[in-house]
């Protein structure tokens, strides 16, 4: 503190405003599993870091959307940073910006997939498969011969590599809001039609030209030579187009306009990579390594590098948890946390000069026949400013007695900066955005003289 000013008599504020760094375990949510005595993964897993971080700190339950809601990736990270009230661009705008395509605003853009499939006797096609990872070249030759023929009528289709996967641009129609024709749970529906969202009828047009490039694209992938071959070795053919997550990039503030202070990330994906660019973070783009916990490490030290460099917020991320729940196998997410858990050592250094977060974005069972659900996932928070609450050990059920309670998405980050000594005052207008943060650098007056 320091003296008042002239004619106050409070004294002026100490700056203690504190750096915030959230590690998201992708999918860390769970149900509880037989294998597991009827304990999450989380529950379960021997974690002595984390454990000693919510002994450290205070717990709570993170419910993305509220219960029974089952939150996408994506979705739920637009939420945590703070822009839940600004339309979500779309998945496929996301994964083009980070495989570096240039995405113009006011464009439709879908992601695209080449895939197997059957048709029933009524007609309905079915997906079977998606290509595999010896299928690079077949999925290659047949997405060049698309983007030819996406071309003639005026859209563009870029490969993203690997496994069949592309975006494509429509530059003629700017509504990309449509339904997917991927049926995302294809034991459940067929390839499916291409509709306009029921809030956006002007997406009609992009909906027609999408049917009609999709049918145009079934019957030149059925008579490529690739498939013919594929199908005379005995291997599915290829012979289906699908797409989803369309949408548009539209005019999204920076996180600092939408916020109120820098932030950063430290990206493995093109997801993510494609997020930070549209919020306008700055990044450190690390490949995943196996060991995750010497991953976790190595984002953690990045984050600290960032901090280090004038970000007031950074975002850390691993898929690793997220991809053990999909493989349906309890012990084998147990088996990823008790891995993660001695790379986030680091954490407990940090939370004595920041304030610091765990939790998920969703939840990822690996039980059921369920790929995301609206079930609890752990919060835990600690730093200089947190009080301890009484919970001791991390997971679902020691997070339930947490002082925090059930908090949404758009709730975290209001509550991380308050730990952080940034919160804003409501009632002070310093913006025209109510950031919730007090803002670092708002719009100066100049002296005229």
């Amino acid at each position: 503190m320091t003296a008042p000013g002239y004619g106050e008599t409070q004294p002026r504020l100490a700056d203690d405003r504190l750096p915030v760094v959230l590690v998201v375990l992708d999918g860390l949510g769970d149900r509880p599993a037989p294998e597991l005595g009827g304990r999450t993964p989380a529950e379960a897993a021997r974690t002595p870091v984390l454990d000693a971080l919510a002994a450290r700190g205070a717990s709570g339950w993170h419910l993305p959307f509220g219960w029974g809601r089952a939150a996408s990736s994506e979705l739920a990270h637009w939420a945590l940073f703070g822009y839940a009230d600004v339309p979500f661009p779309g998945r496929a705008v996301l994964e083009a910006l980070g495989a570096g395509v240039d995405v113009p605003p006011g464009v439709a853009v879908t992601h695209a997939a080449v895939r197997t499939s059957w048709t029933g006797p009524d007609g309905r096609v079915w997906i079977t498969g998606r290509a595999g990872r010896d299928d690079a070249d077949d999925a290659a030759a047949l997405l060049a011969e698309l983007a030819l023929l996406a071309g003639a009528h005026g859209h563009r289709l870029e490969p993203l590599g690997g496994r069949g996967e592309a975006v494509l641009l429509l530059p003629a129609h700017a509504d990309g809001a449509v339904t997917d024709s991927d049926p995302f749970f294809e034991d459940r529906h067929p390839w499916l039609r291409v509709l306009p969202l029921a809030e956006a009828p002007g997406a009609a047009p992009t909906a027609a030209a999408l049917t009609a490039l999709l049918h145009e694209v079934r019957a030149a992938q059925r008579a490529h030579p690739v498939n013919a071959a594929r199908t005379a070795r005995g291997v599915p053919p290829l012979d289906v187009l699908t797409t989803k997550w369309s949408g548009a990039l539209g005019d999204v503030p920076s996180f600092a306009e939408q916020v109120g202070v820098p932030g950063a990330a430290v990206t493995s994906t093109r997801l993510y990579r494609g997020l930070a660019a549209v919020l306008g973070l700055r990044t450190r783009d690390l490949p995943p390594v196996p060991d995750v916990g010497d991953d976790l490490r190595a984002r953690l030290a990045a984050a600290r590098e960032l901090v280090a460099g004038g970000a007031a917020f950074v975002h850390v991320h691993t898929k690793a948890t997220d991809d053990a729940g999909h493989t349906k196998r309890p012990r084998a997410k147990l088996e990823v946390l008790e891995a993660a858990d001695p790379g986030l050592a680091d954490l407990l250094d940090l939370a004595g000069e920041a304030v610091v977060a765990v939790t998920g974005d969703h939840a990822t069972p690996s039980t059921g026949g369920v790929l995301h659900t609206g079930d609890p996932t752990p919060l835990v928070v600690a730093g200089p400013t947190v009080r301890p609450d009484a919970v001791t050990a991390f997971g679902e059920a020691p997070a339930h007695a947490g002082w925090y309670g059930a908090v949404t998405a758009r709730d975290v980050l209001p509550l991380l900066l308050g730990h952080a000594n940034r919160p804003a005052f409501l009632g002070h207008r310093p913006t025209p955005r109510r950031t919730p943060a007090l803002p670092d650098d708002p719009p100066a007056m100049v002296d005229p003289g």
